[in-house]
């Protein structure tokens, strides 16, 4: 998120008063130390004009090679 805010020019207070967002509350979504609510997400997503899923890293990044088993178990 922050780099597609960065890229837009934005600071985190301008992007949060966009986003209808607390500074502090989206600051800490940036850093890690919020979860985020859906409807959030989708502010956030709406704010930077784009789609939800391109604010998430491929979900490769996230598989442990016991997960990348094929459904057949080889």
């Amino acid at each position: 998120m922050r780099e597609l805010r960065e890229r837009r020019g934005m600071s985190q207070e301008t992007f949060a008063l966009e986003a209808g967002l607390a500074r502090s509350y989206y600051g800490g979504v940036e850093r890690g130390l919020r979860n985020l609510a859906a409807l959030n997400l989708i502010r956030i997503a709406a704010t930077l004009g784009c789609e939800v899923g391109e604010l998430f890293p491929p979900i490769e990044q996230f598989k442990t090679p016991r997960n990348r088993r094929t459904r057949s178990g080889t």
